[in-house]
């Protein structure tokens, strides 16, 4: 396939502008197979809708999703709503033979993530998931350091993601909080699922998880007064790997002071790698068979030898930022409808990390260790 790929974008919030800059800048960044067009964009209101096209460049404006699905001028969609909403527009989209790419978490719960990756193996087109931390140059080489065998066979990970958006007791209330289909999570479901991602894509398959959750504000301000929070503020897991590695896992949205505390420390055999999103142009390595006068981490600064990194800029230590690697899935995107192969992360990879998440809940409601093999 070649020419351009009309896209129709659901969600005007956070990642909806996000969204709106990467398919901007792909062409400049990359030549991508197929050229995105800015077809139409829908929010809650037709006024706020076309207010969202008018500032971000997008043809058309609609608040009916099923509008936007069903235009056919849209060739492809973009999900970039809340969690509960993703199951009717994918499958409405794959129904239609359109493909998908969709905000994390994939569904609410494993159940609904499997049905999605039903429709969009039925309907045979492209699908991916926004995982969109995984793909900064710095990371992408710590996985090209793992494969290579150059710290060994992974023996251990220590990773977490937390935040402090909700460590202020005075931020209300809001879905992020509430449980509306009785499986969505909090911090777990919502921060959780990145950190999660990062695991499967560095170390490989879980085999299983103990976790441990925890609500720390008990109430919020809702429209009607106080509400009750229903969902988890921060939670641990322990992991076992299919590989034999082991793993702890933390995740918060009332981490005082981190703003992406997006890190993962992982050992092999023969050495280790560090890293911290807050920082993301670096990372760390630490070579084992180093003369012990010679031993430390060192400190690995992105640059045009990294994937992915000369697309933006030619100066080592320049850096590149959270818009660039939405520009690196708008790409992937556009690889995996042009060329009709899938491109990582899939829907069923979605689905693989919607299990962990469901095996989490479960564990933590049973105080027991819990197979993921079981979800």
């Amino acid at each position: 396939m070649t020419g351009t790929l009309r896209i129709g974008l659901i969600g005007a919030g956070y990642m909806g502008k996000a969204h709106s800059i990467g398919l901007q800048l792909v062409r400049t960044a990359f030549q991508p197979p197929l050229v995105p067009v800015c077809e139409m964009i829908c929010s809650t209101t037709e006024e706020g809708a076309a207010a969202h096209a008018r500032a971000w460049a997008w043809n058309r404006s609609t608040a009916d999703w099923r509008a936007l699905v069903a235009d056919p001028a849209v060739d492809a969609v973009i999900i970039a709503t809340p969690p509960r909403t993703h199951l009717a527009m994918a499958t409405e989209a794959l129904r239609l033979g359109k493909p998908v790419f969709c905000e994390k978490p994939l569904g609410c719960d494993p159940a609904e993530s499997r049905a999605m990756v039903d429709a969009a193996e039925e309907a045979g087109v492209a699908t991916m998931v926004g995982f969109n931390y995984i793909r900064t140059p710095a990371s992408q080489l710590a996985k090209q350091i793992i494969d290579s065998g150059e710290i060994g066979d992974v023996i251990q990970v220590t990773a977490e993601h937390v935040e402090d958006y909700l460590h202020d007791p005075r931020a209300p209330a809001s879905w992020r909080t509430r449980i509306v289909t009785g499986t969505e999570a909090g911090a777990l479901g919502d921060v959780g699922p990145h950190i999660v991602n990062a695991c499967l894509r560095l170390v490989g398959p879980i085999d299983s998880l103990v976790a441990d959750l925890n609500i720390v504000r008990a109430t919020r301000s809702g429209p009607e007064g106080e509400e009750r929070v229903e969902n988890d503020d921060q939670g641990q897991m322990l992991l076992r790997f299919a590989s034999g590695a082991t793993g702890s896992l933390s995740f918060s949205r009332v981490a005082a002071g981190r703003k992406m505390g997006y890190t993962y420390r992982i050992t092999g055999t023969k050495g280790a790698l560090a890293f911290d999103q807050e920082n993301q142009n670096e990372l760390w390595l630490y070579d084992a068979a180093r003369p012990a006068a010679r031993q430390g981490f060192q400190r690995l600064l992105t640059g045009p030898a990294h994937p992915d990194y000369l697309a933006f800029n030619q100066g080592v230590g320049h850096g590149t930022g959270y818009n660039e690697q939405i520009v690196i899935e708008a790409r992937d995107f556009l690889e995996a409808v042009a060329t009709g192969r899938p491109v990582w992360p899939t829907f069923r990879d979605g689905w693989e990390v919607d299990r962990v998440t469901a095996a989490a809940l479960r564990s933590a409601r049973e105080r027991a260790w819990v197979r993921i093999a079981e979800m």
